[in-house]
Order: C-alpha cells, then sequence, then structure tokens
C-alpha cells in the first residue's frame, strides 16, 4: 500500500483530542513526535461534536487539530465518526434504535448502537460524511478515510423485517421457491404471503427451528450493514475518488460476510487483540485471513493495544519484547501498518484502563512509551523497504463465514463441533512447521496451490465441488474431514450420500455419523505406516462410519462396533490426490499427517528453525525478506541457508549460520531472490 505522502509503514493510531483541553494537543504532539507516529486516526467518536443538534455542524475544533499534526509533520486517517449516533437523533427519531434478537428496544448509548435499516440513521450519516469529504478532503495531511467503526450487531426491529422481506423477494423472486429453499413445509412452517415472514427472533430461547431462515438472515444483516458503509464509500469517493477507503474489520468475526465486503473496501483492515495466552497461531491465521480477503494485498493493522486491554476476563500486560514482536508479526504476515488503540490513555468512561502510547501519567518516562518509541524508530529506518511486498504460498486453508453459520445454526450432531476451531486446528499443523498457507474462500481462485485443506466443508456452495474437482484433476493435493459436503447453500442436505457432491472425488460413502461425548474416545489405528503416520492416535466427538468407493484407507477405528472401518482415505482422482479424515483426531494426528503430506507436495519451511520461533517471507523486487519470530520467552535459534543481512541490526550471516535471537526476538533477513 505504497502512498506518495508517506511511502513508509504508517505508524500510530486511535487519536482522541476531543475529550482533551487544548493544552494537552501540544504536549501531545511533542510525544509523538518523540515515538515515532507518523499517522493519527481521528474523530472515530466525535459525531455529537461535530453534529451538536439537527441542524448545526461545528468543524472549527476538527480544523485546529488537523492544522496541529501537519505543522508536526504528522499524517491523517479521517473516521466518518458515523458509528456512534448522537443522543438528540435517537431522541427524535426512535428508528434508529435498534431491537435485540429477543425482541428489546435498546436505549441510547453504547456504540455502534443504531438500525442498519433506519432511513434516519443512513441519511444523515451520509450527510456527515459528505460535509467532511468537501471540507477536508484536500487537506494536505489526508492519507485515507475511515468510515464507521468495528461494525457487526443486527437488529430485528419491524423496519429490519419489512426490508428482509424484500430482499428475499429479489433473493428468491416467489413464496413458492423461498418455501422450497426453506424446506417450509418442515412443522408447517409454509407460508403463502410475503408479509407472513418475520425475523428468525429467539423463539423459546432457540432460533434453530428456521436454519434456512437464521441463515439467510444473517446474510440480510450482512448487506444491510455493508450498505451504511458503501454509501457512505460512494459520497466520500464522489468528492475525493483518489483517496482509499476503508473500514476497521473486528476480528474473525461471523456477523459479516467479511468476504463480500472486501470486495468493497480498498483496502482491509482489522483490530488485533490476542489474549496473553492466547496460541500464537491462531492470531497468524487472522493475519493470514485479512491478507487473503484482498488476494493477498497488503492489509492495514488498524488497532492493537500498546499493552493492556481493559474489556477481556484477564487483562494482563504484554510482557517486555511482546508489543514489538506482535507488531512485527503482522507486518510479516502483509501488514503495511502498525496502529494502536489508543496513543493517549482516556481518563474516564468504559476504555479507561485500555492500554496507550502515552499512560495516564502523561509523560514518557513509562515502560510502554520506551517500547513504542523503540519500534518507531526500527519502522523509520526500514522505511519503503518492505511496502507492498507480498507472500508466496502453495498451501491454502478454505474458509467460508455462510459455513461457519450453517454450523452454528444446524440442529447436531454434537455441541463441541465448532467450524473456526476446527479450521484453526488444521491451520496449527502447517505452523507449527513454519509452512505458509493463505486462507481464502471456497470460491477463490486454486490453481497457484499444491495444497488445499478444506476442514468440516458442511457446505457446498455451487460450482465448489467442480473447482475442487479440477484442481485435484490437475494434480492438486486437497484434504477434508468429517461433516464435509453434507448441504447446499440453504442448509439443505444434499441427497443421494454423505459426502454430497464430492463423494466420487474421495471415493467414499459415509452411511453414519457417531457422536461422542467428551468422556468417550476411539482410537485411529494406520493400517500401515503412511509417512510420519504410524501407530494409534485417540479421536473423538464426531466419528464417520464410511465404505470405501475407490479409495484405500490409511487408518481404521481401533475399537467399538465400527472398529477396522476406514478412519483416513487417499483416492487418487486424475493428476492429484484427495485425502479424507473422517474423525476428529488428536493435535499428535494432525501433526504426522500435515508433515507427511508437506513433505511428499515439497512444501517446506524458508529457515530450519527451533520450536516456539515463526518463520515467514515477504517478497519484492527481486529480493526475499525473510522474517523469524522467537515467541519463547527464552533466546532460541535459526539456521541461516544463505548470505543475509538483518534489517533491524545491519549485521550480516552467511550460509549456514546459527543466528541466536533474544527472548521475543526478531530477524528481519533480506536477500536476493535465487
Amino acid at each position: 500500500m505504497i502512498h506518495p505522502k508517506l511511502p513508509a509503514i504508517w505508524y500510530g493510531g486511535d487519536y482522541n483530542p476531543d475529550q482533551w483541553p487544548e493544552d494537552i494537543w501540544q504536549e501531545d504532539m511533542r510525544l509523538f513526535r518523540k515515538a515515532g507516529i507518523n499517522v493519527v486516526t481521528l474523530p472515530v467518536f466525535s459525531w455529537a461534536k461535530l453534529q451538536p443538534s439537527e441542524d448545526t455542524y461545528c468543524f472549527d475544533w476538527l480544523d485546529r487539530i488537523l492544522q496541529l499534526v501537519q505543522d508536526n509533520g504528522i499524517y491523517v486517517c479521517l473516521a466518518t465518526s458515523t458509528a456512534a449516533q448522537p443522543a438528540w437523533m435517537s431522541r427524535k427519531y426512535p428508528d434508529v434504535l435498534p431491537v435485540d434478537i429477543d425482541g428489546r428496544k435498546r436505549t441510547h448509548g453504547s456504540r455502534v448502537n443504531f438500525c442498519p435499516n433506519s432511513p434516519t440513521y443512513r441519511t444523515y450519516a451520509v450527510r456527515l460524511t459528505e460535509k467532511l469529504a468537501e471540507r477536508y478532503g484536500q487537506h494536505p495531511s489526508l492519507l485515507i478515510w475511515h468510515v464507521g467503526n468495528e461494525y457487526g450487531p443486527h437488529c430485528y426491529c419491524d423496519t429490519c423485517a419489512a426490508e428482509f422481506r424484500h430482499w428475499l423477494r429479489a433473493r428468491y423472486g416467489t413464496i413458492e421457491e423461498l418455501n422450497k429453499r426453506w424446506n417450509m413445509s418442515f412443522w408447517g412452517h409454509t407460508v403463502y404471503e410475503w408479509d407472513e415472514i418475520v425475523p428468525p427472533t429467539n423463539l423459546n430461547g432457540d432460533n434453530r427451528c428456521f436454519q434456512g431462515m437464521a441463515l439467510d438472515y444473517k446474510r440480510f444483516m450482512s448487506d444491510a450493514i455493508l450498505a451504511c458503509y458503501q454509501a457512505e464509500y460512494e459520497a466520500i469517493k464522489r468528492i475525493t475518488p483518489d483517496l482509499p477507503v476503508t473500514t476497521n474489520i473486528w476480528g474473525l468475526f461471523n456477523g459479516l460476510d467479511l468476504q463480500q465486503w472486501a470486495d468493497r473496501m480498498d483496502v482491509v483492515s482489522w483490530d488485533s487483540y490476542p489474549q496473553m495466552n492466547e496460541p500464537m497461531s491462531q492470531v497468524a491465521m487472522r493475519h493470514d485471513y485479512m491478507r487473503g480477503l484482498k488476494h493477498g494485498q497488503p492489509f492495514m493493522l488498524m488497532e492493537q493495544t500498546p499493552s493492556q486491554q481493559n474489556w477481556q476476563p484477564y487483562n494482563s500486560l504484554k510482557r517486555p519484547g511482546v508489543m514489538r514482536l506482535w507488531s512485527y508479526q503482522a507486518v510479516a504476515r502483509g501488514a503495511d501498518t502498525v496502529m494502536f488503540f489508543q496513543l493517549r490513555r482516556s481518563f474516564g468512561a468504559c476504555e479507561k484502563y485500555h492500554g496507550a502510547v502515552i499512560e495516564h501519567v502523561g509523560h514518557e518516562e513509562t515502560r510502554v512509551f520506551r517500547e513504542c518509541a523503540q519500534l518507531g524508530a526500527e519502522l523509520r529506518e526500514l522505511g519503503d523497504t518492505l511496502i507492498d511486498s507480498r507472500l508466496r504460498h502453495e498451501a491454502a486453508l478454505l474458509f467460508d463465514i455462510d459455513t461457519w453459520n450453517a454450523v452454528e445454526i444446524t440442529s447436531g450432531p454434537n455441541v463441541d463441533l465448532d467450524y473456526a476451531k476446527q479450521a484453526q486446528k488444521m491451520y496449527k499443523a502447517f505452523y507449527e512447521l513454519n509452512v505458509g498457507m493463505d486462507v481464502i474462500s471456497p470460491l477463490s481462485d486454486f490453481s497457484g496451490y499444491k495444497l488445499v485443506v478444506a476442514p468440516v466443508l458442511y457446505m457446498l456452495k455451487p460450482g465448489v465441488a467442480e473447482r475442487i474437482e479440477a484442481f485435484v484433476k490437475a494434480g492438486g493435493v486437497f484434504v477434508t474431514t468429517f461433516f464435509s459436503g453434507i448441504v447446499d447453500e440453504n442448509d439443505r442436505v444434499t441427497l443421494g450420500g454423505y459426502p454430497g457432491h464430492l463423494r466420487k472425488l474421495l471415493g467414499i460413502w459415509v452411511e453414519e455419523i457417531d457422536s461422542l461425548p467428551p468422556e468417550l474416545k476411539n482410537r485411529l489405528v494406520a493400517s500401515e505406516p503412511f509417512g510420519k503416520v504410524a501407530g494409534e492416535y485417540s479421536c473423538g466427538m464426531l466419528c464417520e462410519l464410511l465404505h470405501l468407493e475407490g479409495a484405500r484407507a490409511l487408518a481404521v477405528y481401533g475399537d467399538d462396533f465400527y472398529a477396522g472401518m476406514p478412519a483416513l482415505t487417499e483416492n487418487t482422482y486424475g493428476e492429484g490426490r484427495a485425502y479424507y479424515v473422517a474423525t476428529d483426531a488428536e493435535d499428535r494426528f494432525l501433526a504426522d499427517f500435515v508433515r507427511t503430506l508437506c513433505e511428499r507436495s515439497g512444501l517446506e519451511a524458508p529457515l530450519e528453525a527451533e520450536a516456539g520461533i515463526e518463520v515467514t517471507q515477504r517478497h519484492k523486487e527481486g529480493k526475499r525478506y525473510t522474517f523469524a519470530l522467537n515467541h519463547n520467552a527464552r533466546p532460541a535459534g535459526v539456521r541461516i541457508d544463505g548470505a543475509n543481512r538483518d534489517l533491524l541490526t545491519g549485521r550480516t550471516f552467511a550460509a549456514g549460520d546459527n543466528a541466536e535471537l533474544e527472548a521475543y526476538g526478531v530477524l528481519i533477513l533480506e536477500e536476493a531472490e535465487r
């Protein structure tokens, strides 16, 4: 994301000067310069101050702060402030306030607390956005527009119900087609008029009897919220067509169809808030997912905390070096920005204990500030070296929001079946080998990959099975697991035997699915060694009873009445191979299985590294940049495979050297492409 005004890694974050007297602004500028901050995001939550009444706008204070940051050589990510409407709007126009899934109308307060289908909200949001774009669109410090903030909450009001019916009519055309798609003859749910359709609210605490409807309502809400963003986006583009526009995604979230959203964002941005003890593989997967949303384009790390959060159950400090390490992890996986929430810690309200570059003490003599200043100096030295470099991977994980929602909404087969956790479990096996993966949609192009994995591919959208078949037929390796190929895009079972349209490719037929409570386990037993897969492994949760239809069994069940039935299969299809894992096996099995697949597919880590060191590579203009990130609380090493220079220290290495990283240390090795 090279920008002619600031061709460097953007470093800064959310700044809320309207929460402070103006005499503090000057001190903030001094501290920002000292920390190396070059971008501030403002004014994210200032609608009430920008528009104190329906007919009054006030921009004088924003004029002054923009002039001040310009005078100090700082650039701006300018937010539209539409994430929290003013109190006068909620009071005068109650259609703005949302209704929750239990039918309770929300009162004013919090943020993103509006009905996305409210015409009042949309009108005033676009009007404010237009005024900001007209006033500041040519400001010399403006780099990018930031629409809204962390979109997501859903609404179930009468306005949304009416719009849902319009959305359904456009999607299905006739009431007969809708009844068919939702299988409404079940339990006598058939409807004969569009007005008979109501949103799937919490009927007796459970809306799973309306699975097709509930799935479509999530899609509808994503579209409705996207329309709010899109209206502001278009207003900005009419006035400032050459400036990029984004909005911040708040993590791996299934309340929005993020793939569809990314298509409307000029650059993907997201907020990363891992817990202290969260596996780094999960954080890495989220970065890879965000990068994959725009087909490998660099993304923005819009928010992270310099140290402490305030909203998690246990808000631990980031240990010395961890903020720097996690910042470089984002860069290593495709971020071209490192930004924080927040730059100065609020002194009141719900985020007063959320960490910041400038703590409540108000000066630079803190550990957190010193670490931020160190990182700022390093990023300044890196300049534009890494900007717009790309990652190149030959393995991909298919991840689909619709499938996630469908697995959550469906009734059965096991309460412990969690789509996101299964994806993370598979990803972890590659992460621990330092074999890079892209995280992509099932509708993406597979042709550049050697290996594609799709755990719990429960829903097959139109054309996906055919795309996978073509990939394997041309020589690719495909892996999927239990509970795959079961339903279509409306959560209707594909008849003719599981795994539906994948049955021919996989060479199997699944007859039954056994669901085990946590205390019961089975064994997965390798029929004969398959690479690293040998011996016995624990398995459970779901155990599918399947029959071979051309595939061969690589492992079987060890216990229960289905002992000896296949649990891991391989099928040759065209020039490639397709694998099926029929049960939820322990991590040790996945580690051995994935290592075998990688070895047979010629996939390997960029560097040989000790456990706990994450290794990735970015490529640009004939050079490759290898990141080694030590997540251990102790020193650990990597083996250098060619002549390299560390961009952070200037130290040079020869092929065969062992480089030791301090606890939470980072290397960025520059080398000409071979």
